[in-house]
């Protein structure tokens, strides 16, 4: 039941703010909206509100914002289909746009619950090199080799590069004092390289984690967008792809490690729903965006018909998609 409760919620986050954007930038637009649905299938609840209908659909397996004139051609000022390409282009944009805010948010509320690992040292080993050094635990290394070091990830890269033979020159600040000290690496064969004997803080502080979610964050497209182009290219095999079944599965174990765990696969699902979304498939809004360009390259050749003929085409081999990547879940799920 709780991880029920906790999928319906990760869908709730990704469906809403994303179909939110796309209204509130066609609103901005002048666009009229026609209805604003929130699940798919047969109608549960419905409450008009001004010309929007709002909806409560019986699949909570995504929404949509129906605008006017976004099917077809309408003759009206209020229409989509009567916007420039650059007023279509933002409010196709605003759905993935929220997708990115929305794991921006999560993994910055994760790392605050998680903490942040920072330069500062929580503890120095006894008898190892820092410690031989003079570095003390709540000492904040700042500068390697007079090179700035404004993260961990910069002190152990510093640290990992070492050459043998070398000193590092170790900048650190200690309260309100600044010193140096002359530090030499020792081997580990136990961890493979070279170690000073220094193990990190960590921090909790809002600012920080602030600081470090977008960063964070952006490490998580590179690698999922890598992970895309193993899946276009054959690199990734049928157990590791997963659709709405596994993820169940996926936000059971994640929960099962706590909050900031289940935060950052929110944050992940986010992000790989906006990379999707980017993807030129007809009837997704990549799609949608690379028709537009079309119609301009082209200079009108392609023409609405020829782009709803692609789009059910599109939305057909989707849907064939989900069904495959379904019965995947479920042979999987059943092992």
């Amino acid at each position: 039941m709780k991880t029920a409760i906790l999928f319906l919620i990760m869908l709730l986050v990704l469906v809403i703010p994303h179909e939110w954007g796309h209204m509130t930038v066609a609103r901005w637009c002048g666009v009229k909206i026609n209805e604003f649905s929130v699940g798919m299938g047969p109608l549960i609840f419905k409450k008009k509100k001004g010309d929007t209908q709002y909806s409560l659909r019986l699949l909570p397996l995504g929404g949509y914002c129906a605008m006017e004139g976004e099917e077809e051609s309408v003759d009206s000022p209020t229409s989509y289909s009567s916007k420039s390409n650059a007023q279509k282009i933002a409010i196709l944009l605003a759905g993935v746009t929220m997708n990115i805010i929305i794991a921006v948010i999560a993994v910055t509320i994760s790392l605050c619950i998680a903490g942040v690992v920072v330069n500062t040292l929580d503890s120095v080993v006894p008898g190892s090199p820092a410690d031989k050094a003079g570095l003390q635990a709540g000492d904040t290394i700042i500068a390697i080799n007079g090179e700035k070091t404004g993260t961990w990830e910069q002190v152990a890269e510093k640290i990992s590069s070492y050459k043998e033979g070398e000193t590092l020159e170790i900048t650190y600040r200690r309260g309100s004092e600044t010193g140096t000290a002359s530090v030499t690496p020792e081997y580990s064969d136990e961890n493979g390289g070279y170690m000073i004997g220094i193990v990190a803080g960590t921090t909790n502080d809002f600012w920080t984690c602030a600081k470090m979610g977008p960063a964070t964050t952006w490490e998580l497209n590179k690698s999922l967008i890598q992970g895309f182009k193993m899946l276009f290219t054959g690199h990734v095999g049928r157990d590791d792809i997963a659709g709405p079944v596994g993820l169940v599965k996926i936000v059971g174990a994640a929960s099962d490690y706590g909050p900031a765990s289940y935060l950052m696969l929110l944050a992940i699902v986010s992000l790989n729903l906006a990379i999707f979304n980017l993807i030129p498939i007809p009837g997704l809004d990549g799609g949608k965006i690379f028709f537009i360009l079309l119609k301009i390259i082209s200079g009108g050749r392609i023409n609405d018909d020829m782009e709803y003929k692609a789009t059910v085409i599109g939305m057909a081999v989707l849907l064939t998609l989900f069904a495959l990547i379904t019965i995947n879940d479920v042979m999987n799920l059943f092992g």
